[in-house]
């Protein structure tokens, strides 16, 4: 479910930077009224001590409560209304006692300290303070002469006023766009670097998508041939699982195939793009905005994209962030692709390809551990070539590697995906079957046998060796072994007793050894 996105704050030394101009304006403004009221239109020695001291009031506040209480978040909230109350009462009283020639500089007053408390706060404080002190001010105009020319004024001041905190608290929210996208990028990098996953990447991203922009829909997907494999679908509040889709004709393989990204902000309008249509992914519903981002690596080949139902939903900014995400994501999706293939590696035999004796035997408990849980069979075959050192002594190493390449190979075409193959040790291997009955195991172990007596191989001079036989013991979970590696002590016990009874056998559980007359 989508997290609730915050707003980032602005730090004190930004608030005081931003409001330090309009204070020192607006204290200036202040003297300027204070004199001008006193020197130039005196009204009489009491109102011009009240204006003074008023003003040195006035002064004083400006200074200690926007430069040193704006820093502080414990009075920020209850200082900033209090300002709007403060700072209306005081631009009334401004009023009252001064002349109507001063007029413009209590309007300056106004829209500075409307500059200030929008700067510092949300939009109300600031509303409040441009209403309450417009509202005042004509008040004590009311009874002064041409009071319509007078009203008109201080209306269009207060429009100027309300703008201009409009623009400031849009420009806020814009400036908090950018550093919540930043931060976004800041911290889905600082994750990815640890994460070696694809997986995590993934949902890491997804996280990432989910902060970064408000979509209807996203999805990251992977190019596969002329199929993209869909790894992550959003779509109207719901998760849906993996699919595939054709590239052709669709924005999506525009985009593969031009490697650039694509903005479509109002898809009412017909795409121009050639041999490009809409396809539907997720519920049966048209994003009517689209913006899709190349994701390449070396390992990787993918594509972000992310939608809305409504036309003009995102910007070029939005686009900027989602490459940055997509040039992160491809970085991480390699590096998680290498260290896979890196530790699939070191899971593998190096000559035959199959599991090594240490994989494999964990392999092994965690099948047996899912065969417990399901309450299904699970089988084990033990090979061993026989006489196989005789082979290296007379044809050579190299034809002894042959042969155990040729045999994996031969084992790998008669088991399914989710069967297992791993080197035991030298020329013996052990085969897991998942689901597999005893029956199933020794038709399994049969056919092995009957294909390499089929196969040869060629030494040096390219003339043919036939394949060695091999013998083989089976053993069943949970049936005969309870545990892992007592399953594989049992297997292996089977398979000596092939051995000795000449080789080219199969040992089977003691029920199924009629079955071994099969052939």
């Amino acid at each position: 479910m989508p997290t609730k996105i915050s707003k980032p704050g602005f730090t004190p030394q930004e608030h005081r930077i931003s409001v330090r101009p309009s204070v020192i304006a607006g204290m200036a403004a202040l003297a300027i009224i204070v004199f001008t009221g006193v020197a130039i239109w005196p009204q009489n020695p009491g109102a011009n001590v009240t204006l003074i001291t008023l003003g040195i009031i006035g002064i004083v506040y400006l200074f200690v409560f926007n430069f040193l209480l704006v820093s502080s978040p414990h009075f920020r909230d209850i200082y900033n209304w209090f300002n709007a109350i403060f700072i209306a009462a005081g631009l009334a009283a401004l009023t009252f006692l001064t002349s109507s020639q001063l007029a413009l500089y209590i309007a300056v007053l106004l829209i500075l300290a409307a500059i200030t408390s929008s700067i510092i706060a949300e939009g109300g404080p600031a509303y409040l303070l441009v209403i309450l002190s417009t509202a005042l001010i004509m008040v004590f105009e009311r009874g002064r002469t041409v009071p319509m020319r007078s009203w008109v004024f201080h209306i269009s001041v207060a429009i100027i006023a309300l703008i201009t905190v409009e623009t400031i608290r849009q420009l806020k929210n814009l400036s908090r766009d950018r550093i919540r996208k930043l931060e976004t990028i800041t911290e889905f990098s600082r994750q990815i670097v640890s994460s070696l996953e694809t997986q995590q990447v993934l949902k890491l991203l997804n996280t990432a998508l989910r902060n970064a922009v408000e979509a209807d829909t996203y999805f990251v997907g992977m190019r596969e041939g002329d199929e993209m494999r869909l790894e992550l679908i959003y779509d109207d509040k719901q998760y849906y699982e993996n699919q595939r889709v054709k590239l052709e004709g669709t924005l999506s393989g525009w985009v593969f195939e031009n490697q650039e990204s694509l903005f479509l902000p109002d898809l009412r309008k017909d795409v121009t793009l050639p041999r490009v249509r809409l396809i539907l992914v997720g519920k049966h519903k048209t994003s009517l905005s689209w913006m899709g981002v190349p994701m390449r690596g070396t390992g990787v080949d993918g594509i972000i994209v992310i939608g809305s139902y409504r036309p003009n939903a995102f910007d070029r900014a939005d686009l900027e962030l989602l490459s940055n995400l997509a040039q992160h994501a491809a970085l991480a999706l390699d590096n998680a692709y290498r260290h896979s293939q890196v530790e699939f590696q070191t899971r593998l035999d190096s000559l035959t390809g199959v599991y090594n004796h240490g994989y494999f035997l964990k392999l092994l408990k965690q099948q047996a551990d899912q065969a417990l849980q399901d309450k299904q069979p699970l089988s084990l075959i033990m090979l061993d070539i026989d006489y196989f050192k005789q082979y290296n002594d007379t044809y050579g190493h190299l034809a002894g590697d042959e042969i155990l390449t040729s045999l994996c190979a031969t084992i790998k075409q008669h088991i399914k995906a989710s069967d297992a193959v791993g080197r035991w040790g030298g020329e013996e291997f052990v085969i897991s079957l998942p689901n597999a009955n005893a029956d199933q195991a020794l038709q399994i172990a049969h056919r092995i046998r009957s294909t390499l007596s089929t196969l040869a191989i060629q030494n040096h001079e390219k003339d043919p060796i036939h394949m060695p036989t091999i013998s083989q013991g089976v053993a069943m979970f949970p049936d005969e072994a309870t545990e892992a590696i007592k399953l594989i002590d049992l297997a292996d016990r089977r398979l000596y007793i092939a051995k000795a009874r000449g080789r080219n056998q199969i040992e089977p559980s003691p029920d199924q050894k009629q079955l071994d007359k099969i052939e």
